[in-house]
C-alpha cells in the first residue's frame, strides 16, 4: 500500500505575506518595478511624448537609429506614454509640400496616426498655422511688395523645391513681416483660402482621430510692445487670422480640441501677452479650448515659484492647460533662455553640460512636475522626444531617458513627485 502524502499547509491562506515565503524557502523576492510615468500619473494627467517618424513607421532613416535602436524607442514609447505628438509629420512644409490638391504627402502623417490607434493612444495634431516649416508657395502671389526693387536685391534666388533650406523654415526678407516669399504676395483673400483650404482637408482627414490640434503655433511676439509676431500671415491677413484658423478647424472636426500653442510662457510679460491675446479671442466666440504652454526650459529655471506664478497666472483664463513640449536643457548655452526659436537653438546646446547636470536636471524636474501636480486646470504633459537621442536638443541631454533608452535619475525624481503628491494627499 502506497503511503499517502501529507499536503503541505498553504501559508498564504494561513497569512503569511509572499515575500517572506519566498525568503523562508530560499527563493529570491521579486524585484520591485518601478511605475511607468502613464500609470504614475494617470490619476493627473495625461503622459506624452513627442515622436519623429523613425517611431511612427518602424523604419530607421538615414543610419540616425540603428534598427535595435528604433525597436527600443517603440518599445519604449509604448511602455511609457500614453498620448502621442508628432515632431514634424503634420507640419504645412511636410504634409503639404506642392501647391494644390495634388500637393499633399499624407503617407508619414497616416502612420503616424495609424501608431497611435493601435496602441489605443490620445492623438494630437501639430501644427496648423505657424510661420515656421510652411512652402514659400503658401504666401506667394499676384501682389508685388511695397518696395519691389529692394526686396529682389535682398531676398535670395529660390531653392528648387520652393521651400528655404535653413531649419527653421523661414524665410527673411524685409518684405512681408520679416519672411521673404521669393516672389510678390498673395493678397488676404488668396491667403485665406488656402489656409481654410489646408486645415479643412488635414483636420478633415483624421477627423474623430487627432483629438487635439494645434491650431495656430507661436504667433506671439517676444519683445517688444505688440502683441503679436510679425509673419507673413500677420502681414498679409492681419491679426484675425489667428480666428480665421480656429473658426476653419473647428468646421473641420467640431469635436476636436483647439490649442493656441506658444513658448516662453515662463516670461510674465510674453504671459500677460498670452492672456490678452486669449482673452480678446474669447470675447469673440473664437473656439479657443485649450492654452497649449510648451515649457522648454533650463536646468536654472524657472524655479518652482515661478513656475507656480506662471500656471497660475495662465489659470485665469479658465481654460485647461497643456504643457506641449516639456524639456529641461541642461547645455551651459542654454541656460539664460527659456525661448524655443528654432533658429537660435544651435547656440543653446553649446558649451557642455551644466556642472552635476544629472541631479540638477533631477531637481529641475521634480520641481516642475510638483508644479504641474498642484495645479488641477493641467490636463497634458508631453516631453519633446522620447530619449536624448532624438531630441532637438541632443547635446542638453534635456529628456528622462539617454540615447539608449535608460532612464537617467531625472525620471526617477518624476515618479517620486507623483508618490509624494498621493501620500501627501492622502
Amino acid at each position: 500500500m502506497t503511503p499517502q502524502k501529507t499536503p503541505r499547509p498553504n501559508r498564504l491562506a494561513q497569512g503569511g505575506s509572499l515575500a517572506a515565503i519566498l525568503l523562508a524557502t530560499g527563493a529570491p523576492a521579486p524585484a520591485e518595478t518601478p511605475p511607468t510615468l502613464k500609470d504614475a500619473y494617470k490619476a493627473h494627467f495625461l503622459i506624452g511624448a513627442a515622436v519623429n517618424r523613425t517611431v511612427a513607421t518602424g523604419r530607421g532613416s538615414g543610419g540616425f537609429r540603428s534598427p535595435e535602436l528604433v525597436g527600443s524607442d517603440i518599445s519604449l514609447t509604448k511602455e511609457q506614454f500614453n498620448q502621442i505628438s508628432p515632431e514634424n509629420d503634420l507640419k504645412w512644409a511636410s504634409i503639404h509640400p506642392r501647391e494644390g490638391a495634388g500637393g499633399y504627402d499624407f503617407g508619414p502623417a497616416d502612420a503616424y496616426v495609424d501608431f497611435g490607434i493601435k496602441n489605443h493612444m490620445v492623438i494630437v495634431g501639430h501644427t496648423l498655422v505657424w510661420h515656421g516649416q510652411t512652402p514659400s508657395w503658401v504666401f506667394a502671389g499676384t501682389t508685388p511688395p511695397v518696395d519691389a526693387g529692394k526686396a529682389a536685391a535682398e531676398t535670395p534666388p529660390p531653392p528648387p523645391n520652393g521651400v528655404a533650406p535653413n531649419p527653421a523654415g523661414r524665410r527673411y526678407s524685409r518684405t512681408a513681416g520679416g519672411y521673404a516669399t521669393y516672389g510678390p504676395f498673395a493678397t488676404r483673400d488668396e491667403l485665406l483660402r488656402r489656409m481654410r483650404e489646408h486645415i479643412h482637408t488635414v483636420v478633415g482627414r483624421y477627423r474623430g482621430k487627432i483629438k487635439v490640434w494645434d491650431v495656430v503655433n507661436e504667433a506671439i511676439a517676444d519683445g517688444g510692445p505688440n502683441v503679436l509676431r510679425s509673419s507673413p500671415w500677420q502681414a498679409i491677413i492681419g491679426p484675425d487670422f489667428i480666428a480665421k484658423a480656429f473658426q476653419y478647424a473647428h468646421e473641420a472636426d467640431p469635436d476636436a480640441i483647439l490649442r493656441y500653442n506658444d513658448y516662453g510662457l515662463e516670461n510674465p510679460a510674453k504671459r500677460q501677452k498670452l492672456i490678452t491675446l486669449i482673452k480678446e479671442l474669447l470675447a469673440q466666440k473664437v473656439p479657443v479650448m485649450a492654452i497649449g504652454s510648451q515649457t522648454h526650459v533650463s536646468a536654472s529655471s524657472p524655479s518652482f515659484e515661478e513656475e507656480d506664478r506662471a500656471l497660475t497666472e495662465m489659470e485665469t483664463l479658465g481654460l485647461p492647460i497643456h504643457i506641449t513640449e516639456l524639456d529641461v536643457n541642461s547645455a551651459q548655452g542654454g541656460q539664460r533662455s527659456n525661448g524655443a526659436d528654432v533658429a537660435n537653438n544651435a547656440a543653446t546646446t553649446q558649451g557642455g553640460l551644466v556642472d552635476d547636470a544629472n541631479q540638477r536636471l533631477s531637481d529641475q524636474y521634480g520641481n516642475l512636475f510638483k508644479a504641474f501636480l498642484k495645479h488641477k486646470l493641467v490636463k497634458v504633459v508631453t516631453f519633446w522626444g522620447v530619449n536624448d537621442g532624438v531630441s532637438w536638443r541632443a547635446n542638453g541631454k534635456p529628456l528622462l531617458f539617454d540615447g539608449n533608452d535608460k532612464p537617467k535619475p531625472a525620471f526617477d525624481a518624476v515618479i517620486r513627485a507623483a508618490t509624494s503628491n498621493t501620500t501627501n494627499s492622502k
